[in-house]
């Protein structure tokens, strides 16, 4: 499997952990006590460790950090729309298209003409 598509997957299944990490609690433990939350959030956010590392590690054998740090930004907003649409129940806002647009922008100026070797 190719260097990048590893940790594009690894940053996408670390995302899901850490966007239900740092926002499930809002939905799932609203009702508890803010210390309780941020417990289970943190018991929650070592899966999210355990998947990163090592994605950043094998990503920064192909990529620059810029580069590296670029892709989990995209992975993050692409995680975290879909989840504060269907999980959170918030409503699509034309927005979201807006900061994903501006992300894409700064992939474009973060590779190019460095393109990444896979």
């Amino acid at each position: 499997m190719p260097t990048v598509l590893k940790t594009i997957l690894l940053l996408t299944a670390s995302n899901l952990f850490m966007t239900y990490a740092w926002y499930g609690h809002l939905r799932t433990q609203a009702h508890k006590a803010w210390y309780v939350a941020a417990l289970v959030s943190w018991g929650i956010a070592l899966f999210e460790y355990l998947l990163q590392v090592p994605a950043n590690r094998i990503g920064y054998t192909t990529l620059s950090l810029a580069q590296l740090k670029m892709l989990q930004e995209v992975i993050a907003i692409g995680v975290f729309i879909p989840f504060a649409v269907v999980y959170m129940k918030q409503p699509i806002k034309l927005d979201f298209l807006f900061a994903a647009l501006c992300l894409l922008g700064a992939v474009y100026f973060v590779f190019r003409g460095n393109a990444a070797a896979a």
